[in-house]
């Protein structure tokens, strides 16, 4: 069985950095096993800290910070992927994810793929963390205010410490709020609405609408202008 901090001491970087985690995770790993006797966890063992373990911590570059995994279950596959907004090859992209492509598509050119991994942006320096890394199947939030938000606060606190320049890309009220305490002098914030179908028009006090923020190429051009390399978004 693989445990959260093996997870955790199989994360380049983050390893060290929240080495102080240990007694959080491994109240977690009791509790969860508690939930796995009752209910099918999402995702996976070995997969909760993945976006940990495909993003190093030296090489963040940008976050895109999520709620909770997804819930769903089809044709036995979890969606659940351990990166926020990301689904496994053969599943139909959620309809956030397909206002994040229509998005893209308008900025910055992207023919939208038929898939929904977006593994390759983890490889490239982006850091897709949800708040709550886990849930019970089909019950989404099930997870929340159990402990989870503690460590994520903490890994958004070793981002935020770093002395390279980072871009947060906070979509929806509960990212807005998860990223309060982040450096704006060093890092570039930008908000915008949810890409839910619900959200993605909707601009609001302090925020603009997810379609039409062209948030993408902004990012790009802060971490140009910070002389570090931008993400190729569109190599899916």
């Amino acid at each position: 069985m693989i445990s959260l901090i093996d997870e955790l001491n199989a994360c380049d970087g983050w390893n060290t950095a929240l080495a102080n985690q240990h007694d959080l995770l491994a109240r977690l790993d009791a509790w969860l096993l508690d939930e796995e006797k009752e209910a099918q966890i999402l995702p996976e063992r070995g997969l909760r800290l993945r976006a940990l373990h495909q993003t190093p911590l030296t090489s963040v570059k940008v976050v895109i910070t999520g709620q909770d995994p997804y819930p769903g279950v089809e044709r036995s596959v979890p969606h659940a992927m351990g990166l926020s907004f990301s689904v496994p090859r053969g599943i139909k992209p959620p309809r956030s994810l397909v206002n994040i492509y229509k998005e893209l598509a308008a900025d910055c050119g992207l023919v939208p793929p038929s898939h929904g991994d977006l593994s390759a942006w983890a490889s490239r320096g982006v850091l897709m963390l949800n708040s709550t890394l886990t849930l019970r199947q089909g019950e989404a939030a099930s997870h929340a205010k159990k402990g989870w938000e503690a460590f994520t606060q903490a890994v958004l606190k070793q981002v935020n410490n770093q002395p390279q320049p980072v871009v947060f890309l906070a979509w929806g009220r509960h990212s807005h709020k998860l990223i309060e305490t982040i450096d704006e002098q060093r890092h570039c914030v930008i908000r915008t609405s949810h890409p839910s179908p619900l959200g993605a028009t909707k601009a609001g006090n302090g925020f603009e609408a997810f379609l039409g923020s062209r948030c993408f190429s902004r990012a790009n051009d802060f971490l140009a202008s910070k002389g570090r390399q931008g993400i190729d978004w569109c190599g899916l």
